[in-house]
């Protein structure tokens, strides 16, 4: 209670001055700035608070206070609790910060970037995230008509050990986390090229860990390789990875190693993006 009251103080303290405080002209405006000014000391009561109060910690004048909040309330900014109770925030302040999440979300900043990747190299590309112990697609662009065709999403859910976008989030997760996924899931057999061991999937992290990319080499369904990098956010962590997606045929290991490059560097720079959207 003591330090919500301290915080309660220094927020009536900033928000007096800027009320005190003279407006250099042709820099702000006023009203706006009053607006503001009331929606900041409403968000620092959770329980609401009163017209009165408001007047009171603002140095408004009643009328003044009241047109501004009935402004706030229309535009739904602020809402009214209750006669006693006062006003709240209102549901647009989180449609706003709703918004400004999404705008963070991989599967959201990264999609043009990855569609135009994936036109680029003329092949299929993929954007996925772990959600608790399964892989899930998020972004998907097919490649050209005549490509192959990639395995069912429901399929590669649980496969996380034999595809290149649950390798390239798998290499990057603690231990324990990486044996309890492995416990729900399971490392079922796709095709020969399949990792079915704790192990061999260990070792094969390992690899990607040293590489910065993951691949997938015929192990989730004959005659099809992908590639992939992990995505990280502003802290460092793994949010997402993406792949790209080519016949087996046309794997050589010059093709390889240029897409490999590519997804790479691809990787860092959604990566640098996702970033700076978070700051």
């Amino acid at each position: 209670m003591n330090e919500r009251l301290h915080n309660r103080d220094q927020l009536a303290g900033g928000v007096q001055q800027a009320v005190d405080t003279p407006q250099k002209s042709g820099r702000t405006i006023q009203s706006v700035d009053r607006a503001l000014t009331l929606l900041e000391l409403a968000a620092g009561e959770v329980d609401g608070t009163t017209l009165s109060e408001l007047s009171e910690r603002t140095g408004l004048n009643a009328s003044t206070c009241h047109h501004l909040v009935m402004t706030l309330v229309a535009r739904g900014y602020l809402t009214h609790i209750s006669r006693t109770r006062g006003y709240a925030l209102g549901p647009k302040v989180r449609e706003l910060l709703e918004a400004m999440e999404q705008e963070s979300d991989p599967s959201v900043l990264l999609r043009d970037d990855l569609r135009r990747l994936g036109q680029r190299l003329g092949l299929g590309v993929q954007l996925a995230v772990l959600s608790e112990t399964s892989l899930l697609t998020k972004v998907s662009f097919p490649g050209p008509a005549s490509a192959l065709k990639e395995p069912s999403e429901v399929e590669k859910m649980t496969a996380l050990h034999a595809t290149a976008t649950g390798k390239a989030i798998l290499a990057w997760i603690p231990d324990t986390e990486l044996v309890r996924i492995i416990s729900a899931n399971g490392l079922k057999s796709y095709t020969a090229n399949t990792i079915t061991t704790l192990s061999g999937l260990v070792e094969e992290l390992r690899t990607v860990r040293r590489f910065k990319y993951a691949i997938d080499d015929e192990e989730l369904r004959e005659g099809v390789v992908c590639i992939g990098a992990a995505i990280r956010e502003g802290g460092g962590a793994v949010v997402a990875s993406i792949s790209v997606t080519l016949p087996a045929e046309e794997a050589s290991d010059e093709r390889r190693s240029d897409l490999t490059r590519q997804m790479i560097e691809a990787a860092n720079t959604f990566s640098n993006k996702l970033r700076n959207a978070q700051r």
